[in-house]
C-alpha cells in the first residue's frame, strides 16, 4: 500500500515537473522473476526505476542509508534490503536469490556507483551471477537527465536479456556485463 501511495506520488512530480518520458514499457513482462538493471547517475534513480515499471521492484541499497532516521525506515517499508558496497554478504545474496523465485522484480545498478561523468562505468560482475544462479533474465534500463532537481527525465526501456550461463565463469559474466553496457550506451544513443 504504502508503495502504491508512494509512486503515485512520485509519478506525478516526474512526469509533472520533470516531463519524464518513457520508451520500451512493452518490453516489461507482466509476471515472472525480473532483474531491472539499470545506468546510475543520481540518487533519483531507484525512485525513476520505481516510477516507470507497474510491477513493485525490490531494491539493494547501500547499507549507510538505513541509518538515516526517516529514510531507513521508508527503503524497508517500500521493499529494499541492505547491502555493503563492493560486497554483497550471503545474507543478502539469499534474500535477492529467495525474491527472484518468488517471482519479483530486483532493481539493482551494476556499475555499483554513481557515475559522474554520465558514462557508463565499468558494471560489478554480482548482478550478473545472481542471474545466472537464479536463471533470471535482466532487463536493460538507460536513464538520461535524473541529476538534479530540474531538466528533463528519459527513461529507455530495452529488450530483455536471456540469463547468463551458469557455467560461463568470470568470461562469461564479464562478456554480459559488457554486452548490459554496449545496450545501456545504445538506448541511450551513445553508439
Amino acid at each position: 500500500m504504502l508503495y502504491s501511495f508512494s509512486r503515485g506520488v512520485l509519478r506525478l512530480v516526474l512526469y509533472g515537473a520533470r516531463g519524464m518520458a518513457v520508451s520500451g514499457r512493452e518490453n516489461v513482462p507482466r509476471r515472472g522473476s525480473l532483474i531491472v538493471a539499470a545506468n546510475h547517475l543520481s540518487y533519483w534513480d531507484p525512485v525513476i526505476v520505481g516510477c516507470v515499471m507497474d510491477r513493485q521492484v525490490h531494491f539493494m541499497a547501500k547499507k549507510p542509508l538505513f541509518e538515516i532516521p526517516v529514510l531507513g525506515p521508508f527503503i524497508t517499508a517500500v521493499g529494499g534490503f541492505p547491502v555493503d558496497r563492493g560486497r554483497a554478504g550471503a545474507g543478502t545474496i539469499k534474500l535477492a536469490a529467495a525474491l527472484l523465485r518468488e517471482g519479483k522484480v530486483l532493481g539493482i545498478f551494476p556499475e555499483g556507483t554513481r557515475s559522474r561523468s554520465g558514462l557508463i562505468l565499468p558494471p560489478e560482475l554480482g548482478t550478473f551471477l545472481l542471474a545466472a544462479k537464479t536463471d533470471t533474465p535482466v532487463l536493460p534500463v538507460a536513464i538520461a537527465g535524473s541529476r538534479g532537481m530540474a531538466g528533463r527525465v528519459r527513461v529507455y526501456i530495452g529488450e530483455m536479456m536471456a540469463p547468463p550461463e551458469r557455467d560461463g565463469g568470470r568470461t562469461g559474466l564479464t562478456a554480459y556485463g559488457r554486452r548490459w553496457a554496449e545496450e545501456i550506451n545504445r538506448l541511450l544513443g551513445l553508439v
